[in-house]
């Protein structure tokens, strides 16, 4: 993936030497190396299957310029990651939602097969079993994709509304801390967030991985409300809370982008 860099950026100007930094990317690490060349005419981005990211720009065009073009195109580093790993994996990303009684998804680490019956119904109903999820449709939303989408994603939201609940509860009691509100969302960038007055924010994604690593993740937001930083000592905390972290981290650095395959994001249209 390339940019042309515009007329009035000016060769010349001083170059940077090749750097390696990590970049967080929805909580998922890899390896970021900044590659000024003398040769290059554009912007690009080159993502390696030893998970190394590089972003090659002209020495004479700006760091901030390279940097804003790589944020701005995550979504795509995120989902050749994923696509690295699945074919590392031996694991091809699953196939879009079709609907018609075959498709599965992502439950708590497992995946479950969502089935669809027709009922006599006003509104679709979603009911969520341990290895099994059904869809109890209206006749006249049988062939509605976008109905059944929704009201799918509703039923997975509420279902992880519900788990972070009960997790936050239990860790914030077991590390005597307090948080003040949750908020449910699909953000591209993290897993999680944490604000200094107790206001977390958790992906809703979580419910499709395995427990203990959505437990995790709540323990990472908490240990936030000591330490609003990833210093050595909030490492620590994290440490004293669940200590074996390292485990659900490194599943979610390696599968983690696999749960943005299930039931996509729409993009707005222009």
């Amino acid at each position: 993936m390339n940019k042309k860099l515009p007329p009035h950026a000016r060769p010349g100007a001083r170059a940077l030497p090749t750097a390696a930094m990590q970049l967080d990317l929805f909580r998922d690490d890899f390896r970021l190396r900044e590659c000024p060349s003398l040769r290059a005419r554009s912007i690009r981005i080159e993502v390696r299957p030893d998970r190394e990211v590089r972003l090659i720009y002209p020495r004479w065009a700006a760091r901030a310029d390279a940097l804003a073009f790589l944020r701005a195109r995550e979504d795509w580093v995120r989902a050749k990651l994923a696509e690295l790993q699945a074919r590392a994996d031996g694991c091809p990303p699953p196939p879009p939602v079709r609907w018609d009684g075959r498709d599965e998804i992502l439950l708590q680490g497992q995946t479950v097969p969502v089935c669809i019956e027709v009922a006599t119904l006003r509104q679709i109903q979603v009911r969520i079993e341990p290895g099994l999820i059904t869809l109890f449709v209206p006749g006249t939303a049988r062939d509605d994709a976008r109905q059944l989408e929704r009201a799918l994603r509703r039923a997975l939201i509420q279902q992880a509304q519900r788990q972070a609940r009960r997790l936050l509860d239990e860790e914030a009691m077991r590390a005597q801390l307090r948080w003040t509100a949750l908020s449910i969302a699909d953000p591209q960038t993290q897993w999680g967030s944490c604000a200094a007055d107790g206001r977390i924010m958790l992906s809703w994604r979580l419910i499709m991985a395995p427990p203990p690593v959505f437990r995790y993740v709540v323990v990472h937001e908490l240990c936030h409300l000591v330490h609003m930083n990833h210093s050595p000592d909030f490492w620590a905390q994290v440490e004293r809370q669940m200590p074996d972290y390292q485990i659900h981290k490194r599943w979610l650095r390696d599968h983690g982008g696999r749960l943005y395959h299930y039931l996509p994001r729409r993009r707005a249209r222009a």
